[in-house]
């Protein structure tokens, strides 16, 4: 990874340039030191970020301090502990995190069901495992309250966990209270202890399942908001539900190296600005641990769709063509919607108009520029099947 991100300096010269100051969160240059491609995501950032830059000169100096400081946390804290093949970070579909300063974890993989907790701790491994099953156990349910890229330890919340009803424990009970957690934590370690070895480094850990109805669960806690903002911005419940599932698997914590957050992954800096300038009409954009509360990520995000409903493709007049757009959009842009078809974009717009839906959803996932929202396209249209029934709104 190190020396990955020396290849990347060009790229990562011009992050030193953007830094904190311009609103850029510490946590998306985290990201991207700790991506499978940090010089691709250097360079997405820098293209979004580019007009501040012209505009604020005076911020170089003082970013170049902070990003400095923030290579030297980052080298500390994530790779010298666990190494650079036994590195995690929180993602999309994937929550992690670091306590007893970075010594221990706790990842909750939503795609695939699981969650593993895991220490490197030498002294009292068991004790040090123990807590961190309880707090995982009873993580609060407000991603807000949790930092999930320090090992500062969070408050529990007096509500129901996150994962309440999400994880049974062995007597197929949800946990809610920390005397269950606490119980349940005893008889993993009793019964489901493991240890591995990376390097000289020895690793106690623990996996257990998440209940098979976990990612119904999720589904539902937040059907009221999404029911609100589908009738606010007159987008479908279904596609919402859709998108919120490919983006994130209902993770409220989910966040991305493409600088995106919470359940609709929404860009603070692209659909986060545009939102706040066309529908909230204020400046500015909004904060990335803003977007990791439920309700305002669904408001932003569903009122993103409706802009590209009702604004950038509005001309598109066939209502099942512009719904493919406006998926493949939310992913990569209306831009590169229009490209796919013309590099005139009133020449795209008629070119769309002049197909037939079907056609206008092969050429989307067959020769947009970009093979994630061709992929995309793909994975929200079939989501969306599973949530017809509930389309409500226009």
């Amino acid at each position: 990874m190190i020396k990955r991100w020396t290849r990347s300096l060009s790229a990562l010269t011009l992050i030193v340039l953007t830094g904190c100051s311009n609103g850029i969160s510490p946590d998306r240059i985290v990201r991207i030191l700790v991506s499978h491609d940090p010089k691709g995501a250097a360079v997405e950032l820098v293209r979004d970020q580019g007009r501040y830059y012209a505009t604020h000169p005076r911020a170089i100096k003082k970013d170049v301090a902070g990003f400095n400081r923030l290579i030297a946390k980052l080298t500390d804290n994530v790779h010298e502990v666990w190494g650079n093949k036994d590195n995690l970070i929180a993602s999309r579909k994937t929550y992690v995190k670091y306590t007893n300063h970075y010594r221990t974890r706790a990842a909750i993989n939503f795609q695939k069901g699981f969650v593993q907790v895991e220490t490197l701790a030498t002294v009292k491994p068991k004790r040090e495992l123990q807590q961190a099953i309880v707090a995982t156990l009873l993580t609060p349910d407000d991603p807000t309250k949790v930092d999930l890229f320090s090992d500062k330890a969070f408050i529990l919340g007096s509500g129901k966990p996150f994962l309440y009803k999400q994880v049974l424990d062995q007597d197929h009970q949800p946990i809610e209270w920390s005397w269950r957690a606490n119980r349940y934590a005893d008889y993993l370690i009793k019964h489901h202890l493991q240890t591995r070895h990376v390097g000289y480094k020895k690793i106690w850990y623990v996996d257990f399942p998440m209940s098979k109805d976990s990612l119904k669960i999720r589904e539902y806690r937040y059907s009221n908001i999404i029911r609100k903002y589908a009738k606010r911005y007159s987008i479908n419940e279904a596609l919402i539900y859709a998108i919120i599932k490919t983006e994130s698997s209902f993770n409220p914590y989910a966040v991305s190296h493409a600088n995106a957050y919470g359940l609709m992954q929404v860009v603070p800096a692209t659909a986060g600005a545009d939102v706040y300038r066309r529908i909230k009409k204020r400046s500015g954009r909004p904060t990335g641990r803003a977007l990791l509360n439920p309700s305002f990520n669904i408001d932003i995000g569903t009122a993103y769709l409706h802009i590209l409903k009702s604004v950038y493709l509005r001309k598109i007049r066939n209502p099942l063509s512009r719904r493919y757009s406006i998926i493949s959009a939310y992913n990569g842009g209306a831009g590169n919607v229009f490209k796919t078809f013309s590099s005139r974009q009133s020449w795209a717009i008629n070119r769309i108009n002049r197909l037939s839906a079907s056609q206008v959803y092969r050429y989307l996932t067959q020769d947009h520029p970009s093979l994630e929202s061709r992929r995309y396209l793909y994975k929200v249209n079939k989501a969306e099947q599973q949530f017809k029934y509930l389309d409500t709104a226009g």
